[in-house]
């Protein structure tokens, strides 16, 4: 089997505040293979964007570090590299889609200034080149008159059209790699069905791998060819999207699909997860998701379970299944 195109070994990435040290990433292991798309699933807080920026080496510092672990992109290790080598992987090589695109754009600059300049950095085009590639690009995204638009600045565009300008910043390169940290976030249902769309053509067209992190079960199930849930720093469970709706391990990977709404079901009430996310920085004994958990024993508040595969490329970190074992042999 040929080596994932990116690869995140026990990534642990901690901010250091007036409260301590806070391990927002505490042990991540996750991989992407060529022209894969990967959803990132879990609750706000759970570490999803933060693992999303340390692989672009974009946490603050102060107060982020990546404390330990490693991320290795075609083989090579990211986290070793300096901010010079960095810059000529960012926005080329692998490109990101933040949030929210208004904080994103420099509201000094055009449109078009901000887009040439990835397109200049890394491709080396002139500016009469730059601007006709802009240009090509924003048509690409399905903005109407882009000659205009190259000239307006972030304030004077919609959500839905700051969100296709970023897509288009992050297309201008074809890079290998395209992180999309919820690309649809405060979007209207219409706008969020061509911004995924758009997505799954760069990844159909041109074999680009996507790594998508949403909350929206619905979108992972449309896009997404692997999954990966996330809860308080860690990964609890990873598989295909087949096997993670039709068969899933851990309890809150259970939850999260039972709180969906379903049109064929009539309640009184939505399904929510009892409980509350654990503040990171306290001290977690023992498995992190015990207190909301509905199967809870007193084994999963001493002991952290491991990430073990349970199944053929599925794997739950979870003492329920790990004891089913040991019964069964």
């Amino acid at each position: 089997m040929s080596r994932p195109l990116l690869e995140i070994k026990e990534l642990h990435t901690h901010f250091f505040t007036d409260r301590g040290e806070i391990p927002a990433v505490d042990g991540v292991d996750l991989y992407i293979n060529k022209g894969e798309v990967l959803g990132v699933v879990g609750e706000s807080g759970c570490g999803k964007s933060v693992t999303s920026l340390s692989i672009l080496k974009l946490i603050p510092q102060p107060p982020g570090k990546i404390v330990h672990g490693s991320i290795s992109f075609k083989g090579q290790d990211i986290v070793s590299l300096n901010e010079r080598d960095m810059r000529k992987i960012r926005g080329n090589a692998i490109s990101m889609i933040f949030q929210e695109p208004m904080t994103s754009l420099n509201p000094l600059f055009t449109i078009g200034d901000q887009i040439m300049e990835t397109i200049r950095l890394h491709r080396g085009f002139t500016k009469k080149e730059a601007k006709a590639h802009a240009i090509e690009m924003l048509i690409k995204v399905g903005i109407p008159r882009p000659e205009s638009i190259i000239q307006e600045y972030p304030h004077q565009l919609s959500g839905g059209m700051r969100q296709r300008v970023m897509i288009a910043m992050a297309i201008s390169c074809n890079p290998e790699l395209l992180i999309a940290d919820e690309p649809t976030t405060a979007l209207d249902v219409t706008i969020q069905a061509q911004i995924l769309d758009l997505i799954r053509h760069l990844n159909e067209e041109q074999g680009t791998s996507v790594m998508l992190i949403t909350h929206d079960l619905g979108v992972v199930a449309e896009m997404c060819h692997r999954v990966v849930i996330m809860y308080a720093g860690k990964v609890v469970e990873e598989g295909s999207v087949y096997d993670i709706f039709k068969n899933p391990l851990h309890p809150y990977t259970q939850g999260l699909i039972q709180s969906v709404p379903r049109m064929k079901e009539s309640r009184d009430r939505l399904y929510a997860i009892p409980g509350n996310v654990p503040v990171l920085g306290t001290e977690m004994k023992g498995c992190r998701f015990a207190p909301r958990c509905p199967y809870a024993m007193p084994k999963c508040a001493e002991a952290l379970p491991q990430l073990v595969e349970q199944e053929a490329n599925h794997s739950c970190r979870c003492w329920l299944h790990e004891t089913a074992e040991e019964d069964a042999v």
